[in-house]
């Protein structure tokens, strides 16, 4: 598992992406001139018997990219890790940099492309690139029962990673149109979530409010205590 995670530190299989997030790492904002920035493809966060799994879209380029852990310092993140530790997925609701004391409680946080991308779109051919990292760890999280999809391009990446595996499973799931709150049950019994992500587009429109947000997260806590 930590051959896992160092294999995407060290990932260059996207040229674009990683020259775009050392240039970040150069020229930085202005607000965080004194910190070194991480300026490298981010590992997943938490630990791998989690039971739930947040799939996202990709590190912020002055967030994750700036500290090195998925959703962590800027205002996604704030949303996500606030909304964890109301559902008591997390044991605090900051998140600002790596060693700020924050730590998951049974939930795993990674997303379909590990690098930031320039105006937060991965072209396709970069998703595809970075799939083999989902997928691996698909595998790796064993004891995964409810994956929480934030948007449409996350949703994509894991439907994809899991039809590699439906193999094992007694039949090929029903696919759903993505919304949020939208909800479906794999043949053995893990559920997917859908939820709009928590990023400003939707949280500065109203597109998603926190009482959406978390009823994701209650509703996460409600099927992993049926299991």
């Amino acid at each position: 598992m930590s051959q896992h995670r160092q294999n995407i530190i060290d990932c260059d299989r996207c040229p674009r992406l990683r020259d775009y997030t050392r240039t970040v790492a150069i020229e930085k904002r202005a607000a965080f001139r004194d910190q070194e920035y991480w300026g490298r493809p981010v590992p997943p966060f938490g630990h791998f018997d989690a039971q739930l799994i947040l799939v996202g879209l990709a590190p912020a380029a002055h967030g994750a990219n700036r500290t090195g852990r998925m959703f962590t310092g800027d205002r996604s993140g704030e949303w996500l890790y606030r909304a964890l530790f109301r559902a008591g997925f997390a044991n605090q609701a900051q998140s600002l940099h790596l060693h700020d004391g924050l730590e998951l409680k049974n939930a795993f946080v990674t997303a379909a492309a590990r690098c930031a991308p320039p105006d937060n779109k991965p072209l396709p051919i970069e998703l595809e690139r970075c799939s083999s990292f989902l997928h691996t760890e698909m595998k790796l999280l064993t004891q995964a029962k409810v994956y929480v999809c934030l948007g449409k391009i996350a949703y994509d990446a894991l439907w994809k990673t899991l039809l590699v595996y439906f193999g094992d499973l007694p039949e090929r799931p029903r696919r759903i149109a993505f919304k949020h709150g939208g909800e479906f049950a794999l043949p053995d019994g893990r559920i997917v979530l859908l939820s709009y992500h928590p990023s400003q587009q939707n949280t500065f429109t109203g597109r998603l409010t926190e009482p959406m947000f978390d009823a994701i997260f209650t509703r996460a806590r409600e099927i992993l205590s049926e299991f």
